[in-house]
């Protein structure tokens, strides 16, 4: 991958893969590619099996025990890992569906370190001794199967990314009111034309009443989450007035 980084690095991130083209597009477009330009992080991809040492460059072999697959060895992820990583605080994630899964409270953590290596698993898993003593978090991106860590690793890459301060840009403050960021669901947005096809903007939105505009901003946000994601709100934090709209709003459901 180009390296389009100057100046002063913020934050590194290591991607460790056995398909490092995977990787060619998707960091060199849009916020991704303005911070690496901007110099607020460094990405760099390694090839998984640059660090093996026999001919066939091998990452993987059948189980102890039999069953169905390959699992990836442990001797390059270590010395991948042990070649890469600055320090022993650096965090070593490896993405994996038996992770916990990554939510925004991830990412803002992953955020506020100054380097981060991923892993990229692959097959039927990796070897346990890269669980036990390797890698430092498991995460999965959801409850699903893919074809491997690649993905994954680029969504919290891209998670990462956009909350390093100064990689938004002018739309820095929009980033406190992204959803799961505040807690809540994001309210709906418009934009012009204020009537298209008989369908207006609400009032609101219109008045030039800026707390009026803030006040309806919050209830749909509680409206959204409560009948989209009500398990959020059991962690969000809630003022009075919050819980009185949301309770009228049970209220109604009920008759």
């Amino acid at each position: 991958m180009e390296d389009l980084v100057v100046g002063l690095i913020a934050v590194r991130i290591h991607i460790l893969t056995i398909f490092p083209q995977m990787f060619a597009g998707p960091f060199d477009e849009s916020i991704v590619k303005r911070a690496r330009q901007a110099g607020l992080v460094d990405i760099r991809i390694h090839d998984i099996r640059q660090y093996t040492h026999d001919r066939h460059h091998t990452v993987d072999d059948y189980p102890y025990g039999g069953g169905p697959g390959m699992v990836m060895k442990p001797e390059a992820l270590f010395e991948a890992v042990e070649a890469v990583r600055s320090g022993p605080d650096t965090p070593v994630i490896l993405l994996t569906p038996r992770g916990r899964t990554f939510v925004q409270r991830e990412a803002e953590r992953l955020a506020t370190f100054s380097e981060v290596v991923l892993i990229c698993g692959h097959y039927e898993g990796v070897d346990e001794r890269v669980r036990q003593y390797l890698v430092t978090d498991e995460l999965s991106i959801g409850d699903y199967v893919l074809t491997g860590g690649e993905l994954p690793a680029m969504v919290v890459v891209d998670a990462v990314v956009r909350l390093l301060p100064g990689a938004m840009g002018h739309g820095a403050e929009a980033v406190s009111d992204d959803s799961h960021t505040s807690g809540l669901l994001q309210y709906p947005q418009y934009t012009r034309p204020a009537e298209y096809r008989g369908w207006r903007v609400p009032d609101v939105l219109l008045s030039g009443h800026h707390g009026e505009v803030e006040r309806w901003r919050r209830q749909e946000s509680l409206r959204l989450t409560l009948l989209r994601r009500p398990d959020l709100l059991e962690r969000a934090s809630l003022s009075p007035e919050d819980r009185r709209f949301l309770d009228s709003l049970r209220s109604q459901e009920e008759k």
